[in-house]
């Protein structure tokens, strides 16, 4: 039986980690100690889940002691991104394995430290990056991996989080660089992790522009310009914004499910000193919403992306090239949330000289495509036998995926591009 301790007692701790494995895995793996900075969170966790009640709680400065008394094999981290770096070296000072919520933390130097202490240490760290076990995605790998398009000379890809998914960023703690490090590392470090991992190469050099076109308080649909600190939930000119008409109309507020988005309203009275239902037009933002970037690899491969976090759907459209031919894919994601019709997905191969093949691939049920009960498998159960190649990703993945997200905002503020390798270096944050 492995001892396990979660770090953050998140909506997506909740239901990612703390559900699996009081029903999934439970005879393998027992939670011994739970840490967060709100004691509410932890009366919570035990409403929602009747078996930890009396699993022991600590503050969030008291993890050594929750590692004295609750002599854990496992640290999971779970909490808010600028946390994650102190928990993941405590957890390898005490020679702990470590699963940690992605991103692994929000600035390359962090990631840095994060490996040099992980060297060092007889713990290991795994960050849990669910988009890698998408069927869609796996089968890319796969396609490259057999050699259907050759080297890898060129990646085109383009996300769209649309106005449901993309606001509640902007409600929320992630609105400034100093708990996120941004939605260029909490976001795309997703996506920039699947490049990397498709192409097996690493980023070597980005230019990016960026801007916040969309939110903030002098965004075009802020309904009232001038005024701070307004709530969603006891908002006074919700019925004149057009986001509220969008997601929760006058005559039926029904809510509009996701799989790792706080339910805001119910949320709002339950945690001390937080509210998920903060104003998207606040001046207190301070990120970007929209990105453009090219990127180099290593190895030659070029990258171009981009990214907005307030589009009329969500989805992305994806191209490889390489030197024998070249992959295409379009999704379009959260079918609820689309008004108007739209292809189902499929892969399409473009050999370099021949027939077109459009590969329909299985689907899986789960969250994220039917990634996370794969990614969960491998991480309580071990890995899977019928798939040749690795999957999980380990600190190295995690760090270059953060780097990229780093270098693409700093190029936007400081418009140069901005090496890789220098970012690990840098002294200022």
């Amino acid at each position: 039986m492995k001892r396990v301790v979660i770090c953050g007692l998140s909506h997506r701790a909740f239901n990612m980690f703390i559900q699996p494995l009081t029903e999934d895995f439970n005879e393998h793996y027992r939670i011994t100690g739970l840490l967060d900075i709100d004691l509410q969170r932890y009366t919570l966790c035990q409403e929602r889940f009747p078996s930890l009640r009396g699993v022991s709680f600590f503050h969030e400065d008291a993890f050594d002691q929750m590692v004295k008394e609750t002599k854990p094999d496992i640290v999971i981290v779970a909490g808010r991104d600028d946390t994650h770096v102190t928990y993941i070296m405590q957890a390898l000072d005490h020679d702990l394995d470590v699963i940690t919520e992605k991103p692994m933390v929000t600035t390359a130097k962090d990631a840095k430290k994060v490996m040099e202490k992980e060297a060092e240490s007889k713990g290991k760290v795994t960050v849990t990056f669910n988009y890698r076990y998408n069927p869609f995605h796996r089968k890319v790998k796969e396609l490259i991996l057999d050699g259907k398009i050759g080297r890898v000379t060129s990646v085109e890809l383009s996300w769209l989080i649309d106005t449901y998914h993309g606001a509640s960023y902007f409600k929320r703690w992630n609105r400034t660089r100093q708990f996120s490090g941004g939605l260029s590392i909490h976001k795309s470090t997703h996506h920039f992790d699947l490049v990397n991992w498709w192409i097996d190469q690493k980023p070597k050099q980005v230019f990016a522009y960026g801007a916040l076109n969309y939110y903030g308080s002098e965004s075009p649909w802020n309904p009232l310009q001038g005024e701070e600190n307004r709530f969603c939930g006891t908002c006074h000119v919700k019925d004149i914004c057009h986001y509220e008409a969008r997601w929760n109309p006058r005559v039926e507020r029904s809510k509009v499910e996701d799989d790792h988005i706080e339910s805001g309203q119910e949320q709002t009275q339950q945690y001390s000193n937080y509210r998920p239902d903060a104003c998207i037009f606040d001046q207190e933002i301070d990120i970007e919403d929209t990105y453009v970037a090219s990127v180099s690899y290593d190895q030659g491969a070029l990258l171009s992306y981009s990214i907005q976090f307030s589009a009329p759907y969500e989805g992305y459209r994806l191209a490889i090239n390489g030197t024998k031919g070249r992959i295409e894919t379009n999704e379009f994601h959260v079918p609820s949330r689309i008004p108007f019709q739209f292809p189902q997905q499929t892969i399409s191969y473009y050999p370099m000289f021949g027939s077109k093949e459009t590969i329909e691939v299985v689907k899986q049920p789960g969250g994220h495509g039917g990634g996370d009960p794969l990614l969960l498998a491998d991480l309580f159960i071990g890995k899977d036998p019928l798939i040749h190649y690795d999957i999980l990703a380990g600190a190295e993945a995690g760090a270059y995926s953060i780097a990229l997200g780093e270098g693409m905002w700093r190029s936007v503020t400081e418009n140069r591009p901005i090496e890789i390798d220098e970012l690990f270096h840098k002294e200022t944050v």
